[in-house]
């Protein structure tokens, strides 16, 4: 399992995450990380975001900016895409789980083989090995998989066999993930973020993020949604090209619970000083758990069946969010 950073301490504050009418009270709010994705960072989108979010009654507690020389040391990107990039740039492929059949099915050759052979890597020292970039490897990855080089073994598990003419063949997983890494990563980028909060009756999760951020294909989106304005105002705003389903513009926490994790990761908050990790700790849930569900790992969710905790939890308010954590741990530590 990876390295949740939810147990740093926030060199910034105790708690700067906990708004002031929290403190001591029993109302419950729910509160969420968003941000604008490098390609949408100009001075205009930050108004238009700003103003998108508090004209729905989202109080905005903290804002600023992270660098992607920043978010490429910290690997903050990395943890954000934990489940893809744990096997793109995190773990070595010694370290992970292959299914042994299902390479050898389709490489002819043994998982053991392979890795003995020194020529299987992660994609981000598959690239060192090679000498190219983030692109070039996306460039390759493509080829491999229109000539049927690639399997799955997995959601977001992938290995392909990458051939350049005059390259020793390698074994490589989860190629695509560092130019998805670049945008975020290259010189001159950044993200720009606001962490928010509001009251959950007058605005669902669901609502949220259907309604105010708008789904995840903008052309999709509600007109009045911020990746529906961000789409159809692209050249006003000074964006390069229309966004896409990559590039939509901004990304919202999913749930109460991903906004902890991804509160923990993006600005190195304290467990203890999250408003959700606070609840989590207060209602008796292991430090350990929460630690290990934070990177969306696959867990028990009814008898018989497993899923990602993060869809699990997807668009529930904070109360209920909580109630359903519990009742997963307790599937799962039984």
């Amino acid at each position: 399992m990876g390295q949740c950073p939810c147990g740093k301490r926030n060199p910034e504050a105790s708690n700067p995450l906990l708004p002031h009418s929290e403190k001591g009270a029993a109302k419950v709010t729910n509160s969420a990380f968003v941000f604008i994705k490098p390609h949408a960072v100009t001075d205009k989108t930050k108004k238009l975001a700003k103003e998108g979010l508090e004209s729905r009654g989202i109080k905005i507690l903290k804002e600023g900016s992270l660098s992607g020389k920043v978010i490429d040391e910290k690997k903050l990107i990395d943890q954000h895409y934990y489940a893809i990039a744990s096997k793109a740039t995190i773990l070595k492929p010694k370290d992970l789980n292959v299914p042994a059949d299902k390479f050898q099915a389709q490489f002819g050759t043994t998982w053991q083989e392979a890795l003995d052979s020194g020529k299987v890597f992660n994609a981000m020292d598959g690239c060192t090995e090679l000498g190219i970039d983030a692109d070039a490897l996306d460039a390759e990855w493509a080829k491999a998989k229109a000539a049927k080089k690639l399997v799955k073994f997995g959601g977001g598990f992938y290995c392909g066999l990458i051939e350049i003419a005059g390259k020793d063949p390698l074994y490589i997983f989860n190629g695509f993930f560092m130019s998805m890494r670049a945008k975020f990563t290259k010189p001159g980028t950044e993200i720009y973020y606001y962490v928010v909060e509001w009251d959950p009756k007058a605005l669902p999760w669901g609502d949220f993020r259907g309604k105010v951020l708008g789904p995840t294909d903008p052309a999709e989106a509600p007109a009045d949604s911020l990746r529906g304005q961000i789409l159809a105002k692209w050249k006003e705003l000074g964006l390069s090209n229309a966004p896409n389903v990559g590039d939509n513009g901004m990304h919202a926490s999913a749930s109460p619970f991903e906004a902890f994790a991804e509160r923990c990761n993006w600005l190195s908050v304290n467990m203890k000083d999250d408003p959700f990790g606070e609840q989590m700790l207060a209602a008796g849930l292991p430090e350990s758990l929460i630690k290990d569900w934070s990177v969306d790992p696959q867990v028990k969710i009814e008898e018989g069946k497993k899923g990602s905790i993060f869809d699990a939890l997807e668009d529930l308010d904070s109360k209920e969010c909580l109630e359903k954590i519990m009742q997963l741990s307790k599937l799962n530590l039984n």
